[in-house]
């Protein structure tokens, strides 16, 4: 789809500053209809391609994961053996083996390269293609999922059109995602907890009880009618616009398509076994259905206590034993992850729903040796020297599936260490390109707005990778 010129106008930002001046911010500590209500201005038809965002916080070892280094020196190679794919000349490492047996319906991209070495300014530039090599406390760019959020409006829907199940939004103090100038509107409908857990429930969804629904239908009845007599005073029709967003917040309580996405137990037994009756693979599990279910984005965070003692993939020695902590979480993300990719495709969702795989950055390919600040899962004793590996920008793996891609096929590569792209180097604004691509989004001529109202580029010197396509 061609971003037509009133999609990257001003109209509407300057009309979200109106509704502002108007005097009714007081609306939107309604929340959903608050939210509901800025996202219907100036709205463009959905699409029906979509993008399930797997986020690995913390940052995955590439060597260790997608791009195996066997023949070099022992103080960068790990212990995991590669293992051969279903598709001749791709490799893995053995802590991948379900996956290796669908390398057919995935494309690996080795080559992803940035200047971000912490992980708000990695997460910034890959979510949100802030080029600054330095941390920010939040961002100054918004996010890609946020950005087709507002692209994407639609007052109609029953449904968000951005889901976070387990939310990409902050690194501890840190906020790595937003919408930033686009206005709280275009944030998340967030899903918290772990949905393996017999008692999870997702709030604000559906009432349980059938006689709530009929009170708050009963007291909308009421409210209408107060309503009218201020829209007969009001005769701008901003009133009439208001009840259409609250009807939108009580459309999601009530709505039979919001409910049945978000309820897990509609699935077959062995469809959620084969996920995994585990957080990360429940995770998923939503995700598709939510897919399905007509929204847009879904981001899902791959953390919390699957990853061991310090809860990300933030494997620096004084965290974690590195390679314990890869084998103690591998189950978990190898299930979860082939079982996402292969409903995707057995569903026949994979033409127009693309699934992406990654964190902020991969790992230093040299391995150090540091004292552990403290024991538990994946991690010995404080005071126990144990291997590590640290940050690392220059080189990092991305799995795409689905979206209609050419899958079966590793993109660029790394030098025998895996330190830097010796091909085909991929930057975050590339990244982007290919994400919006597949949204059917215009990136070389969309530029919402910022708060100066000046338009800002969603891609800057970016093109989608071209092997993919």
């Amino acid at each position: 789809m061609r971003g037509s010129a009133e999609d990257r106008s001003s109209g509407p930002l300057k009309s979200r500053r109106e509704v502002l001046r108007a005097g009714l911010t007081g609306f939107s500590s309604l929340s959903l209809a608050g939210l509901l209500q800025a996202r219907a201005q100036a709205a463009v038809r959905p699409k029906k391609t979509a993008v399930i965002l797997v986020w690995l916080r913390g940052g995955a070892s590439h060597l260790d994961t997608f791009d195996p280094k066997p023949l070099v020196s022992s103080d960068y190679r790990g212990p995991f053996a590669p293992i051969d794919t279903n598709v001749p000349g791709i490799q893995v490492t053995e802590l991948l083996p379900r996956l290796s047996q669908i390398a057919d319906r995935y494309a690996i991209l080795r080559s992803m390269a940035h200047t971000g070495g912490g992980h708000p300014s990695g997460s910034l530039q890959m979510l949100g293609g802030d080029p600054d090599a330095g941390d920010k406390p939040k961002p100054v760019l918004p996010d890609w999922m946020s950005v087709v959020s507002y692209l994407r409006r639609d007052p109609h829907r029953e449904i968000p059109n951005y889901i976070a199940v387990n939310p990409v939004d902050r690194y501890d103090s840190f906020t790595i995602a937003g919408p930033t100038y686009l206005g709280p509107a275009y944030e998340p409908f967030r899903v918290t907890g772990d949905p393996s857990a017999p008692n999870f429930e997702v709030p604000n969804i559906a009432f349980q009880d059938a006689s709530l629904a009929g009170r708050l239908r009963s007291r909308l009845e009421l409210k209408s009618g107060f309503d009218r007599l201020n829209n007969e005073i009001d005769q701008s029709g901003m009133m009439e616009a208001l009840d259409g967003f609250e009807s939108q917040a009580v459309n999601l309580l009530m709505s039979p398509t919001a409910r049945e996405a978000f309820d897990l137990s509609r699935e077959p037994d062995a469809l959620r076994d084969r996920y995994g009756r585990h957080q990360w693979g429940q995770q998923c599990l939503m995700a598709r259905r939510l897919i399905e279910a007509g929204v847009d984005v879904v981001t899902t965070e791959f953390d919390g206590p699957l990853c061991g003692r310090v809860a990300n993939w933030d494997d620096h020695a004084v965290n974690h034993h590195v390679f314990d902590a890869l084998s103690f979480r591998a189950p978990y993300f190898d299930q979860a992850v082939s079982a996402l990719i292969e409903d995707v495709y057995d569903r026949g969702l994979d033409k127009r729903v693309l699934v992406v795989v990654t964190g902020e950055f991969g790992r230093t390919p040299k391995i150090s040796y540091v004292a552990s600040s403290g024991g538990g899962v994946a991690s010995g004793p404080a005071g126990t020297v144990q291997p590590g590996r640290d940050h690392w920008p220059r080189a990092g793996s991305i799995l795409f599936a689905g979206g209609g891609i050419q899958t079966g096929q590793v993109i660029g590569a790394t030098d025998p260490r895996g330190e830097d792209p010796v091909s085909r180097r991929v930057g975050p604004h590339d990244f982007l390109a290919t994400i919006y691509h597949h949204l059917g989004i215009d990136y070389a001529n969309t530029a919402p707005e910022n708060f100066a109202g000046r338009p800002v580029p969603i891609v800057t010197n970016g093109a989608p990778i071209a092997e993919l396509t």
